[in-house]
This record gives structure tokens, C-alpha cells and sequence, in this order.
């Protein structure tokens, strides 16, 4: 018999991540610190917000953390399951896109949340999902590599066929259809996940929102130090429109978000704060910019070398 849902025990896994991350990447910074603020939902919840602005390796970090209830399923969590519709919801989850200000380190998202949606006379139903994902700038092969040893690693114990299935899908999500490329290099993507029962989800569920600092910091720590100029913050800038452009045409759980009446301040926090865009711009052939768009904006094998 397959567990029941245990709301508590994924609140406080989830509040406790939020902590580890913070102090995980408050670490870099001597003079700046998270910014918390609680918040209320009007319908019930609410949530916790940490930002830390203007730092000396972090130009805008935002780690969130909400609960939220309500009587019925936005259309964005509805619109593949429409046998939902009508149902009660709570939705808890951690969402966090960090904005480096040295344009060699990249940007990083990470998100695990979990959907329980009731109706009386009938079981509920819920899913776990989530993922993290990495965007550089000026990218470094060991850096994807690293990234995506930590994703597989923590698909590892859940079985061979995980990473592969989780990688592919996180490259087909995050993909800018009007561009025709990927967001960045990709990492994981799940969603609707309820197979196995409660207690094997959201043991995967843990796993990824684990594995996330022990991705990334190793990445920051070797590439914020890195000397840049005016030519690649310009070209930081011009590039973090497309996490614009993906986060407010495509993005699920922003459109998630903005229907069910969550905070706007928190679910736009994702948002860079500061981006540029250009007129049909393109990099010139054998510059470190065009780089990017040759061999890093599409999806690729990049563990292949791995025994």
C-alpha cells in the first residue's frame, strides 16, 4: 500500500532547503546577506521571500518558498490534466534563479514543488516536480560537465534510464521555440511524477533539491574571480533578455503563479535586474560569444566521455 501524502513532511523539507541554499550561497559574500519577507495569500498561505541585491558576487539572488491553497486549479496547471478542473489545491514549493554580476559565472534556476488537488468523494490526487537548470554566458566545457555529473548523480539511485529521460526533458522545456535554442545547457526537468507512491517521489524530489548547491557552488567558486570587461557584461545583458523572453512567454510555473493570485513580487523575482536588448543582433564568427550560440544552445550529450 503505497504511503498517503504527507504535507508536513514536504513543508519542512522544503523551509529547511531554502535555509541550506541560503547559507550555501550567502557564504560568497562578505558584505551582503538574504532579505526575508513573509508574505500572505488571500485565499490561505503564503510564503517566505529571501533576496540578496547588489553583491559582490551575486548582482540578484532570489530563493522563495510558498504554500499556497485554493478552490480551483489555474488554467496553467489544468490545461494537460483537465480532469482537475474544479478541484480544491495546495501547491508548496522552493523557486530560486540566481543572477551572477561576473558574466563568467552563470545563472542558475532551480525549483521543487508538490500539487495535491482534492474533491470530495473522490482520492486525491498529486505530483511532485522540479528540476534545476544552468545558463551561461561565457561557458566552460568543465563547468556543463560538473553540472551534469551532479544531475546524474542524483537521478543515480532511482535508476539508469532517470538522468536521461530527466535531461531530455529539462533541453525540450527550456527551449526558446522563437529563437530555436535552448535557455542554457540544460541540467534536470520533471513534472506529474506519482509513480512508485509518495515516499519513492519524494525521496527524487529531495535528491534533486539536494544535489543543486553541490552543482553549483563548486561553478561560482572557480569562475567568480574570473577579470571581465565592458564588452562581456554587454553581452551578459543582451543575453539575459532571452531568460526574460522565456521566463514570461513559457515559463510554467510563473504562469502558475500569476492565475492562482500568488505574490507578483516573488514570482517576478526570477526576473535579471538588469537586461538589454538589441535589433537583430548576431556574435561574430570566432568570438567567445558566438561560442555560445554554437556549441552550447542546443541540447548535446555532455557526459559522453564518462565511463
Amino acid at each position: 500500500m503505497s504511503a498517503k501524502p504527507d504535507l508536513n513532511a514536504v513543508k519542512t523539507y522544503l523551509l529547511n532547503l531554502q535555509d541550506t541554499i541560503c547559507t550555501g550561497l550567502a557564504s560568497f559574500e562578505e558584505k551582503r546577506a538574504f532579505q526575508q519577507e513573509e508574505w500572505q495569500h488571500e485565499n490561505g498561505g503564503g510564503g517566505r521571500t529571501r533576496v540578496l541585491a547588489d553583491g559582490a558576487v551575486f548582482e540578484q539572488a532570489g530563493i522563495n518558498f510558498s504554500h499556497v491553497y485554493g478552490n480551483n486549479l489555474p488554467a496553467s496547471a489544468t490545461a494537460h490534466r483537465p480532469e482537475l478542473a474544479g478541484r480544491s489545491f495546495q501547491a508548496m514549493g522552493v523557486s530560486l534563479v540566481i543572477h551572477p554580476l561576473n558574466p563568467y559565472v552563470p545563472t542558475s534556476h532551480a525549483n521543487v514543488r508538490f500539487f495535491i488537488a482534492e474533491k470530495e468523494g473522490t482520492d486525491p490526487v498529486w505530483w511532485f516536480g522540479g528540476g534545476f537548470d544552468l545558463t551561461p554566458y561565457y561557458p566552460f566545457r568543465e563547468d556543463v560537465i560538473q553540472w551534469h555529473r551532479m544531475s546524474k548523480a542524483a537521478c543515480a539511485p532511482f535508476g539508469n534510464d532517470v538522468y536521461a529521460r530527466y535531461k531530455k526533458w529539462c533541453d525540450e522545456y527550456f527551449f526558446l521555440r522563437h529563437r530555436n535554442e535552448t535557455r542554457g545547457v540544460g541540467g534536470l526537468f520533471f513534472d506529474d511524477l506519482n509513480e512508485g507512491g509518495f515516499d519513492h517521489c519524494f525521496a527524487f524530489m529531495r535528491s534533486v533539491g539536494d544535489h543543486y548547491l553541490t552543482a553549483y557552488q563548486p561553478v561560482v567558486a572557480q569562475r567568480k574571480d574570473t577579470p571581465y570587461g565592458e564588452r562581456e557584461r554587454d553581452f551578459q545583458l543582451y543575453r539575459r533578455g532571452r531568460y526574460v523572453e522565456y521566463n514570461l512567454v513559457y515559463d510554467r510555473g510563473t504562469l502558475f503563479g500569476l492565475q492562482s493570485g500568488g505574490r507578483t513580487e516573488s514570482i517576478l523575482m526570477s526576473l535579471p535586474p538588469l537586461v538589454k536588448w538589441r535589433y537583430n543582433w548576431k556574435p561574430e564568427p570566432g568570438t567567445p560569444e558566438n561560442d555560445l550560440y554554437e556549441n552550447y544552445l542546443k541540447p548535446a550529450d555532455w557526459l559522453s566521455d564518462d565511463t
